[in-house]
């Protein structure tokens, strides 16, 4: 049997990203769809366990989908009945990280309820959390650059005026144009 994630250019992806990796169909038509919800660049970057741990406990709870960790610590494979699309996938990972934000207990933090109760971190959970929203607005924010620079014929600094695009958040946008 063909491993999909091995099939994977780990080197050609830029995370934080969803990405529907598999739609099996049963034997009478039903579907499962399989995502890679990735928070980590790979070979790059890493959760730490504790981290990884509570965060799936969350995500798991908010989303109310399988959620299991990667072995490599970079992310989640999420698996859904039917063949959900990537952009209602990225809704509920985005709408879950809000929710995961305002936390105060880690839900089935318990030693009847988990496997390895005592390998948690609600920090570390919150701080992947805010990782992954701040890079997904920093990619969209480069996306709309790059569609000005190409639709509209725009200069870089005319699309970053145009988008009112300042200080920093400046520097980091044509940095990560420039790896493009």
């Amino acid at each position: 049997m063909k491993v999909e994630s091995f099939a994977l250019d780990h080197t050609k992806v830029k995370a934080p990203f969803v990405r529907k990796c598999t739609v099996l169909t049963g034997e009478k038509g039903d579907k499962v769809t399989k995502f890679d919800i990735r928070f980590m660049q790979p070979n790059k970057e890493e959760m730490q366990s504790e981290g990884i741990h509570t965060l799936e406990h969350l995500l798991a709870t908010y989303m109310r989908d399988d959620l299991s960790p990667m072995g490599c610590r970079t992310g989640f494979y999420m698996t859904a009945w039917g063949e959900d699309d990537v952009k209602t996938v990225i809704g509920a990972v985005e709408n879950s990280l809000k929710k995961v934000l305002e936390t105060e207990v880690v839900s089935a933090m318990n030693e009847v309820q988990c496997g390895n109760y005592k390998l948690h971190s609600l920090a570390l959970a919150k701080e992947y959390a805010k990782k992954y929203a701040k890079e997904c607005v920093e990619q969209e924010k480069a996306i709309s650059v790059k569609n000005l620079m190409e639709n509209v014929k725009f200069t870089l600094e005319q699309a970053l005026n145009a988008l009112g695009i300042q200080g920093e958040e400046r520097e980091q946008i044509k940095r990560q144009l420039q790896k493009q």
